[in-house]
């Protein structure tokens, strides 16, 4: 492992950090501008949830999202929802932590206080500040690497801070990432990218020197030696998130940071021999960091990616440097927006065209472009695709379609607006209708269906820990309940968020905060997972909180842009001879190459003909 060497004197005793709060004032709403008027502001006085608000209290106008097709419609509060949350930079969220008298723990389910005083408990320190916090606190077993810093697990726990208003920590983490990212990288003999984003960090504490060690890892020590391809996306969107929520320009227009990002969408648009604008990956280089037959296009990676391009656009400075990106960025965002809702997007009736495809279709008219045979469909697709709703599977590539629902990428679809709103309504609509399948006894299925018998053997390699129904073939994460919640707010659907909130809550502190549960309903504690897993922590603290007060669902979503929807490029024009016949009167019209609109109206004897001509 690559040891990355920052000695530093210990200054005595570790700084408690208190909670700051930045006055500064809001950058305009650059997401979920769904309205022409300025929204009313939110009541946060009495600090409701979510659901509980009257509709007086909101913002409300038409929403692209089709209303609930539930018998108890009249009974949920957000149909046709279309709000724009304000969000006041430096107050905190609606209920404080245990550091309070009077916090929201005291006023609500008894798991917050709990949930605050564990994640406090794993927050890491350097120099005496804290700069993230480990992925799990649980000593009964081997550490591994549970007692590193990780890129992705610190997300939600970030999330958690802003939330309460205490941006430093997140700051700080920002920042230290930033610096270990200058690094060399090495694995055997091979140098990774400048670009790449560690994977994770530790703190190495030398008593006797009484110095300060940050080692980082960079794929070189993780399972198959796969570099994280996530890690760079994640630190793009928590840098917009920390930006949006203090209202704080400064720290994304640091040199440094802005040379970060520069580094990281280099590799992700550098050109080469793909003929798609979606990322080709390994297996293993994100949340599913083991091999399951994700390598090729997998939609969390593509779904991070389109996210994360669309953040790079409101952070990169429009210097020269920047303005070359941007307008990269836009070419990309155009072409990979389509790609993912033409060909990635799956519903009742794309199902139905793939099951009658023809095969070995060689032409620029090709239907079936991947040339994916019909036969490979699996059977239990059938049973399981709803008549109203739809989803993004998993995987597309040469004669390969990989139909398993991922979690993940799905929720930063929406959350991103890769989905269209129809999209995003459908996705909703799957999760309500095949609640069983994705949600069970414990939200939420970080894939479904699992890899069984010879297809497990063959596509897992045997693996011991993705057993059927475990882990991520198919086990039930409840980190995933923030991502589940943050979409439902934002297709107007907090009524599921709560249900999944409240399933969770019957059991997460019994249970000890488990990483993941096992079972096809998710009813058994994972058989390796570890106690006191801090994303499992925050991931519930993150969905209390936003549902208490959706306005935070502004630094996690973004609206709609109009730019990446298809737009009538401008033509080229040749000369051509057009016969018009108008009236008895035949003529002959030359078209001149030289304009660049061919655009002609042609009156005779009060009798008028309009021609337009696009190539």
């Amino acid at each position: 492992m690559s040891t990355l060497s920052l000695d530093v004197t210990q200054n005595g005793s570790v700084k408690s950090m208190e909670s700051l709060c930045s006055a500064a004032e809001i950058e305009e709403n650059d997401f979920l501008r769904l309205l022409e008027r300025p929204p009313r502001p939110l009541n946060i006085e009495r600090h409701r949830s979510c659901d509980e608000r009257s509709l007086s209290e909101l913002s409300i106008g038409l929403s692209p999202y089709p209303a609930f097709r539930n018998a108890d419609n009249s009974s949920r509060f957000m149909d046709h929802l279309d709000v724009v949350f304000p969000l006041s930079p430096g107050r905190r969220s609606g209920f404080n932590t245990p550091r309070s008298q009077n916090g929201f723990e005291t006023q609500t389910h008894p798991m917050v206080a709990d949930a605050w005083e564990a994640l406090r408990r794993s927050l890491v320190y350097f120099r005496g500040l804290p700069v993230g916090t480990i992925a799990a606190l649980d000593n009964s077993e081997e550490n591994l690497n549970y007692d590193q810093v990780f890129v992705r697990d610190f997300v939600p726990s970030a999330l958690a801070f802003l939330m309460n208003g205490e941006p430093e920590i997140v700051k700080n983490f920002i920042l230290k990432t930033l610096r270990l990212q200058s690094w060399e990288k090495k694995i055997d003999r091979f140098q990774l990218g400048e670009g790449v984003m560690p994977a994770s960090f530790k703190v190495l504490h030398d008593p006797v020197r009484n110095t300060e060690t940050l080692m980082a890892d960079f794929g070189e020590s993780a399972i198959g030696r796969v570099a994280p391809v996530d890690s760079g996306f994640w630190w793009i969107i928590l840098l917009r998130a920390y930006t949006r929520s203090t209202g704080d320009s400064s720290l994304a227009e640091r040199p440094e940071c802005q040379k970060g990002m520069r580094l990281i969408l280099s590799l992700c648009l550098s050109e080469g021999f793909d003929t798609f604008p979606t990322l080709l990956c390994a297996d293993g280089c994100s949340m599913i960091d083991r091999r399951m037959g994700v390598y090729g296009y997998p939609i969390e990676i593509q779904a991070l990616f389109f996210m994360a391009l669309r953040c790079a656009l409101l952070l990169l400075k429009q210097d020269a440097e920047g303005k070359e990106f941007v307008e990269r960025i836009a070419k990309r965002l155009h072409a990979l927006s389509y790609h993912m809702r033409s060909y990635f997007w799956l519903d009742l009736k794309q199902l139905n065209d793939i099951y009658r495809y023809k095969t070995e279709e060689y032409s620029h008219t090709a239907v079936n472009k991947f040339n994916v045979i019909p036969d490979s469909l699996p059977e239990w697709i059938f049973d399981f695709m709803p008549t109203h709703g739809g989803y993004f599977i998993g995987n597309v590539g040469p004669s390969n379609m990989d139909f398993r629902w991922f979690c993940l990428g799905n929720c930063i679809a929406i959350l991103s607006s890769l989905a269209t709103p129809e999209q995003s309504t459908a996705i909703m609509d799957l999760i309500e209708s095949r609640w069983e399948e994705l949600v069970g006894e414990m939200p939420l299925k970080v894939c479904y269906p699992a890899l069984e018998s010879h297809e497990w053997r063959i596509i897992t390699g045997c693996d011991p820990k993705n057993t059927r129904w475990s882990y991520h073939n198919g086990g039930s994460w409840p980190v995933l309940l923030w991502l589940l919640t943050a979409a439902c707010i934002k297709t107007g659907r907090p009524q599921t968020a709560r249900r999944a909130i409240e399933l969770a809550e019957t059991r997460l502190l019994k249970d000890g905060w488990p990483e993941y549960y096992d079972g096809k309903l998710g009813r058994y504690i994972g058989k390796q997972a570890r106690k006191l897993q801090t994303w499992s922590i925050a991931g519930y603290l993150v969905a209390k909180m936003m549902l208490e007060d959706p306005s935070h669902l502004g630094m996690v979503s973004l609206e709609e842009d109009k730019q990446t929807k298809p737009v009538m490029k401008k033509i080229v024009f040749v000369d051509i001879l057009v016969l018009i016949s108008l009236s008895s009167m035949h003529q002959l019209v030359l078209f001149s190459s030289q304009k660049s609109k061919s655009s002609i109206v042609k009156r005779t004897e009060g009798e008028a003909s309009y021609l337009s001509l696009q190539f």
